[in-house]
């Protein structure tokens, strides 16, 4: 009873930004973006015959409380659709920061959902893996389908998961990371979703948000860099407005990151096509076509404030592998 997963993290085109539902994670607006194949999560999930509590290692160190807790009660749910109390040992490791605003639970609860299923036997289609892991944390939903994925909100638990609109090879897009800060930060995600209603900001976001998915899609579809990036930009911008004006307010951009996003902006006026967007964190992704990336690295690496630069192409979706991390 013992399975290994593979999942890679996302970046959102268009926000997941506040939830119509908290407990499940229905999220108040679609989103839509594209799973990186250099940042991933790899999972093994064992289970075992007798009492105890569950085991959970994270790159090497034991779990901390909180973590513990929330793998703990994404295995209950798995362990729930199999009709089984046994208990687990889950070892997970990251090839990226964690929890500095680069999904890294979105690959992680997406790799626990796939191994976890696979090693109690159960065979779930695509779109229930994607609703179940979206229990763990919502953006993971994104992360179990295939190259460009848009999640739409449902109104019940299964209508509301991550489907592949265009698959990795369609579009040969760069996303150049700026990291500017690896720190873990100090406002999660969840807590932002939260917070997001008592920003005056959050219904204006809310209400356009369904347009910027279909310019996005369109884009996407159409490999249209230019209206991707000014659909991108834009919910970028709307996105941190809202975190800076919640109650109380979260701003997680730095100096290293308004140093990214001009120099992007002047790349931009000289002719070079390159936009930004950044999730709940400080690091900036700058997507960028083939040809250009390289020149883009370069530029990023003297940037003030840029530690280093990762480049992703679009990504795979969750899957099995054969070999274990322990």
């Amino acid at each position: 009873m013992k399975a290994t997963a593979v999942a890679n993290a996302n970046i959102a085109f268009v926000k997941y930004w506040g939830d119509a539902d908290l407990a499940l994670h229905l999220p108040v607006n679609p989103s839509i973006s594209m799973n990186l194949d250099s940042l991933s999560t790899v999972t093994t999930v064992a289970f075992l015959d007798g009492p105890g509590a569950d085991r959970v290692i994270v790159d090497g160190a034991p779990a901390n409380p909180a973590t513990h807790r929330r793998v703990t009660a994404h295995l209950d749910r798995v362990r729930a659709l199999a009709g089984t109390k046994v208990r687990a040992r889950v070892v997970s490791r990251s090839d990226f920061p964690t929890g500095a605003g680069l999904a890294s639970s979105a690959s992680a609860f997406a790799a626990l959902t796939l191994a976890a299923a696979a090693a109690l036997g159960l065979e779930l289609p695509e779109g229930t893996l994607s609703a179940l892991a979206r229990l763990g944390s919502g953006s993971a939903c994104r992360s179990i389908p295939p190259g460009f994925v848009e999640w739409v909100t449902g109104e019940s638990h299964g209508a509301s998961c991550g489907r592949s609109i265009a698959p990795p090879e369609h579009w040969p897009l760069r996303d150049c990371i700026a990291i500017v800060s690896a720190t873990h930060k100090t406002v999660g995600s969840r807590e932002g979703h939260a917070r997001a209603p008592s920003s005056p900001l959050h219904r204006a976001r809310v209400e356009g948000a369904a347009g910027r998915v279909a310019a996005c899609r369109g884009a996407i579809l159409a490999r249209d860099l230019a209206t991707l990036g000014s659909a991108m930009e834009a919910d970028t911008v709307m996105m941190h407005a809202v975190a800076r004006t919640s109650r109380p307010p979260i701003c997680y951009w730095t100096p290293g990151s308004l140093h990214v996003i001009r120099a992007i902006l002047a790349w931009r006026a000289a002719g070079v096509p390159v936009y930004y967007t950044v999730d709940a964190g400080p690091n900036v992704h700058c997507l960028c076509d083939e040809a250009d990336a390289a020149s883009v690295v370069q530029r990023m690496e003297k940037l003030p404030g840029v530690q280093q630069v990762r480049v992703a192409r679009p990504g795979g979706g969750a899957r099995l592998v054969p070999e274990h991390l322990a």
